[in-house]
């Protein structure tokens, strides 16, 4: 698609772009203040148990516009977070993806996926796909057909969204789409559990997975509306509470006892095998007959991978379709419940969400479920940090870049030049006991703010490398992924790596020199669980103090270093608690590893011309902003 800018300039909440439909009839008040506008007063609610072919029955709400003037399109949300608040007599607070879809009328369906809360059935995590038998899948299928038979005043046309695991039931619902789905759009979808949520590259997301399965794990004897009571931490200090859990498998011992499946089989499953495999959708996702609409944030710490790889697995095998992709400067599902102007401490310059939502989600919706002028809707439409831009592309990555290397020096510096020296090397010591602090929150939740975190508070960590650019004469943007290229070693036989991406400000306004800098927001980090190096399902320890190549890919960016400022680049070996503690040495299974597995390790960044290490970004030359 040819890129473009679109912003609908009429007023927000009497958009239609259809003469011959209207969006539901609310008071001129009500279009003035979203706070008069209730559920309740335009929205009348039927709870339903839909039967599904191997006779299952999944609890339903379904919410119907008391305008009964024309027909509405169905937009459907299938969730195993639960369809709250349950009984006829009460309702949700807000529908849909955003009040502007909720004014202007759909029939909006909420479902408890099988085996959750009210539903019936038994419960698989991130189930997969099969041909045969029952699935997500033939559950979306067998909801839309009682649907459209069973509803009368709908307009044929069936809409699907969700966040999170909801975005991947949305993927999942489209996979040989219903004739009925005309669009979905799943946003920050899981795509595969050993790069999403659960795993990085194979390192294990120890905090996030212990405080989500404590609860959302536990197992359901009978049909439920209510949650399972959350795992009560005994104060608020993170790092504190899992570094004395000790090794993994102390976390049966004392807190799970063996009661969390998904933890037990995590457990059992510590590389790419068959289990994960299987639950990887990405191949699945074809046959699709619908228009897509892909959303993520840039700084969405668990499903990242899930919106990028989503969007491209659809790019590649359905040709044909309106797959478009919209990336913004929000933390995880952040587009739907914050302003999106701040995150950590980067500054967007704009309520992001608000634009999202009006310019981008609202037409998408309406234009495939209602009709009228089709909208110029670009291929990617991703935010540019740093210059707090939205950009177009007609495809993604776009199509001219080109490599942009900068090479690590033994002298901490980065330069677009390699060393022309022998046996150059910068070692650093990586204590189990003392493991890098993600972020300088301290709550037991998994935070959000750290993935555009000021990264100075590391500055006196000995464990934490740091290679700096000169000032950038220039502004230097970069579009796409970014690979890096490092050789090390290890005293041990196992060590994971933590690269960061990060934007140096000037300091006081006053370009930096030495260590004394301004604000270092962190753009993009990944990490690499050593053992995988060469392969996710057949792992192999490292030869000790062997120099050794390792690729790290880093998630996709669209961010522009202003002149002024400077590239660091960052490397460590922990990033504790968000992902478990090495022990450093190599054993088969992590889980497993007992207490005295857990050694100190000298650590080895080679910088020469025979091991050189470098990050390879992709560089693109934005066209100039208009004022």
């Amino acid at each position: 698609m040819k890129p473009h800018s679109f912003l609908f300039l009429f007023p927000i909440f009497a958009l239609a772009y259809s003469a011959h439909i209207e969006p539901v009839k609310l008071t001129s008040d009500c279009r003035q203040d979203s706070s008069l506008f209730t559920v309740e007063e335009y929205y009348r609610k039927q709870v339903v148990r839909i039967p599904m072919r191997d006779g299952t029955k999944l609890h339903t709400h379904i919410y119907i516009p008391l305008d009964d003037s024309q027909k509405y399109a169905i937009l459907m949300n299938r969730t195993p977070y639960s369809v709250f608040p349950y009984g006829e007599d009460t309702v949700k607070s807000s529908l849909g993806p955003s009040l502007l879809l909720a004014k202007r009328g759909y029939i909006f369906v909420y479902q408890d996926v099988r085996g959750k809360f009210m539903s019936e059935g038994e419960f698989v995590n991130v189930r997969p796909y099969t041909e045969q038998g029952v699935n997500e899948n033939t559950d979306t299928y067998d909801t839309i057909e009682w649907l459209l038979a069973n509803l009368s005043n709908h307009n044929g046309k069936v809409g699907l969204w969700g966040i999170s695991y909801p975005g991947f039931y949305t993927s999942m619902g489209i996979i040989n789409s219903h004739p009925a789905i005309a669009a979905a759009s799943p946003q920050a979808p899981i795509a595969d559990w050993f790069w999403d949520d659960v795993h990085h590259n194979g390192a294990f997301s120890f905090q996030l997975s212990f405080t989500f399965l404590s609860s959302f794990g536990q197992k359901r004897e009978r049909p439920t509306t209510r949650w399972s009571s959350p795992f009560s931490f005994p104060d608020n200090d993170k790092y504190q509470f899992f570094k004395q859990i000790g090794p993994l498998s102390n976390v049966n011992k004392h807190f799970f006892n063996n009661q969390i499946d998904f933890w037990n089989d995590i457990a059992e499953h510590p590389n790419y095998d068959h289990f994960w495999q299987t639950r990887n959708i990405l191949p699945h996702l074809k046959n699709i007959q619908c228009a897509v609409l892909t959303v993520g944030g840039l700084f969405d710490a668990e499903d990242l991978y899930g919106a990028w790889q989503t969007y491209g697995a659809i790019e590649r095998q359905n040709p044909g379709i309106d797959n478009i992709i919209v990336m913004g400067p929000w933390s995880h599902g952040a587009w739907s419940r914050e302003s999106g102007n701040q995150l950590g401490d980067a500054h967007f310059g704009s309520n992001t969400s608000a634009y999202y939502q009006k310019n981008i989600e609202f037409p998408f919706f309406e234009f495939y479920l209602y009709g009228g002028k089709r909208p110029d809707f670009p291929e990617a439409r991703i935010f540019e940090t740093g210059t707090n831009t939205w950009r177009t592309f007609d495809s993604w990555p776009p199509a001219k870049t080109v490599d942009f290397t900068l090479f690590l020096h033994a002298d901490s510096s980065l330069s677009s030049v390699p060393s022309t020296k022998n046996r150059k090397l910068i070692a650093f010591k990586s204590n189990p006991a003392k493991p890098v602090p993600y972020t300088q929150e301290n709550n037991v939740r998994w935070g959000k703010r750290f993935m555009a975190e000021d990264q100075r508070f590391l500055v006196n960590r000995k464990d934490v490398l740091q290679f700096m650019s000169p000032v950038l004469q220039v502004n230097q943007s970069i579009a796409g992924s970014i690979e890096a290229d490092l050789w090390v070693s290890t005293s041990r036989s196992a060590a994971d790596w933590i690269v960061k991406i990060i934007d140096v400000h000037p300091k006081n306004g006053t370009p930096s020199s030495g260590d004394q800098t301004g604000p270092q927001i962190m753009v993009r980090w990944e990490i690499l669980r050593g053992r995988f190096r060469n392969s996710f399902s057949h792992p192999e320890p490292f030869t000790s103090r062997k120099p050794t190549r390792i690729v790290i890919k880093l998630q996709d960016v669209l961010h522009t270093f202003k002149k002024g400022h400077r590239i660091m680049v960052q490397i460590q070996s922990s990033f504790f608690p968000f992902f478990d503690i090495n022990p450093q040495t190599y054993v088969d299974n992590i889980f497993q590893a007992q207490r005295s597995d857990f050694k100190k390790a000298k650590h080895k960044v080679y910088c020469s011309d025979t091991y050189p290490s470098k990050i390879v970004f992709r560089k693109w030359n934005p066209p100039a902003l208009q004022d």
